[in-house]
């Protein structure tokens, strides 16, 4: 072999998934909580809505129909129904959450997908939770999947300064306080307003959930995230 020959191997195997592979480590993955690592929709929202909206009720004497009306106007609007209470009504985020997220069988409300912690873990680099609920929940749905400890950081609307996504505030909190590149980070999401803020602050998007045509702001999309160590390499 003359000298030389052996620096063309490279060459040979830049679009394979074998130089792809070692690109990956460096990624941080942040994904969502509700309805991307648990299916929510089952048991956990409808008790959560219920609790918004007896706390509108109490405290903005509404009726049941006004209630449920402005709390599903402000998620629709702001991100998340206490956003607009602050806004509006000068809610103490504390009070509302404290009140809003009790869950006594919480354990037998978050339905754990078979496989999760396996396909976590096939998944290289860093990897941390960001969610619009409060701290003290997001954990423990994260201990009753089993996989807590899977997790660099748990970042929550809190640590948001209780300004939820989509908006860019929190996003560029936890790339501050991690020392994040944009660029360098995978956003993990069930929704899509959050995840086209998170395209224009530089990072790759991943949609779960199905849809009809995927929008330019969404680089992947997959059924459940049971499916990302797979897919991972169609991130570019």
């Amino acid at each position: 072999m003359r000298r030389g020959e052996i620096f063309s191997a490279p060459c040979i195997w830049a679009n394979s998934k074998f130089l792809e592979a070692p690109l990956k480590l460096s990624r941080t993955w942040v994904f969502d909580l509700d309805n991307t690592l648990h299916d929510a929709d089952a048991h956990v929202f409808p008790h959560m809505h219920r609790a918004m909206t007896d706390y509108l009720k109490a405290h903005l004497a509404l009726d049941e129909a006004g209630a449920n009306d402005l709390r599903e106007r402000y998620w629709l609007r702001y991100g998340a129904t206490l956003q607009g209470l602050m806004r509006h009504h000068g809610t103490d985020p504390e009070h509302f959450l404290r009140h809003t997220h009790q869950f006594p069988a919480l354990h037998r409300m978050v339905l754990r997908q078979r496989g999760l912690r396996a396909a976590l873990q096939k998944l290289p680099g860093r990897k941390i939770v960001y969610s619009n609920a409060p701290a003290h929940y997001t954990r423990r749905v994260l201990d009753l999947l089993g996989i807590a400890d899977l997790f660099e950081r748990v970042f929550t609307i809190e640590h948001a300064g209780y300004r939820p996504k989509p908006d860019p505030h929190g996003f560029r909190r936890l790339f501050r306080r991690m020392g994040l590149k944009p660029w360098n980070c995978v956003m993990v999401e069930d929704t899509l307003a959050n995840l086209e803020t998170a395209k224009k602050l530089g990072m790759k998007t991943v949609l779960v959930g199905a849809l009809p045509k995927r929008p330019g702001y969404v680089d992947l999309s997959v059924k459940s995230v049971l499916q990302l160590p797979r897919a991972q390499y169609r991130i570019h």
